[in-house]
């Protein structure tokens, strides 16, 4: 047997104590510092979804009601940084002209037939299933503040799961569910909630391929969660990096296209 002494075999004998007791008590506590940092994920999860520098995308949105789909729409995107982006109506023919205008928080939109912008909000609906916020400002990391909730598997797929609070009540929604991939912090699924804590809706991001230089989501689900069979789908057709006049982000520039 070896022996100990003084105050080292008295640190010996409280450390074998304190692993007894944690003995089939489930499993060990997580080693200081291996807990992911939520605001970090979210953070990496937005980059992923879209690049941070400026870029435009076009993209098609399908509105579903069961089996029989709507006419297809299609949107141009174009995006400074995350809080300055121009949405255009590109089809149907009957609303080309359209354009939504993001400065920040402030939502506008354009109509041809209309002489001046009229103020929206983000949580509106701009179709099916897609609020105008789900366009003009995919921001996560600068809405809302993240908690982790906890690890669960979505398709096979190791997620964490992040709370997302809203920090104030100009966003989109005010709550987020998210569930990001363990692995690569690449975004899987999220549950969106109103005020009175109702689930509104949920959404699930697949079809990864590479776009403006990484994989990106290419596909986008949006499910109805209160009207069962509703759901729209995005699908991200092209994706590129792209630097922007700063009149193209004005109310006088929207006006005169």
């Amino acid at each position: 047997m070896y022996r100990c002494y003084g105050r080292l075999c008295n640190a010996l004998i409280v450390a074998y104590a304190l692993l007894a007791g944690t003995a089939g008590a489930g499993e060990a506590p997580a080693p200081a510092g291996e807990a992911p940092d939520p605001a970090a994920l979210l953070t990496e999860a937005d980059a992923i979804r879209f690049p941070r520098e400026s870029f435009e995308t076009r993209l098609t949105v399908v509105n579903f009601e069961g089996e029989e789909a709507g006419i297809p729409r299609v949107y141009r995107v174009m995006s400074r940084g995350n809080d300055y982006t121009v949405v255009l109506t590109e089809e149907p023919a009957a609303e080309r002209g359209q354009a939504l205008l993001m400065r920040e928080r402030d939502l506008w939109i354009f109509l041809p037939a209309v002489s001046q912008p009229v103020r929206l909000s983000l949580s509106q609906r701009l179709t099916g299933q897609v609020a105008n916020g789900d366009l003009a400002r995919a921001n996560f990391a600068g809405d809302y503040d993240a908690s982790l909730a906890g690890k669960e598997s979505v398709d096979g797929v190791d997620c964490h799961v992040l709370d997302l609070a809203a920090r104030g009540r100009d966003v989109t929604y005010a709550r987020v569910r998210y569930w990001v991939a363990a692995e690569d912090s690449r975004p899987v699924k999220a549950e969106f909630y109103a005020v009175s804590g109702r689930l509104l809706k949920t959404a699930r991001y697949d079809r990864f391929r590479e776009l403006a230089g990484r994989l990106r989501p290419t596909r986008l689900v949006i499910e109805d969660a209160v009207k069962e069979g509703e759901y729209s789908v995005l699908e991200y057709e092209t994706m590129v990096l792209r630097e922007f006049p700063d009149k193209l982000f004005t109310q006088q520039y929207l006006q005169r296209l």
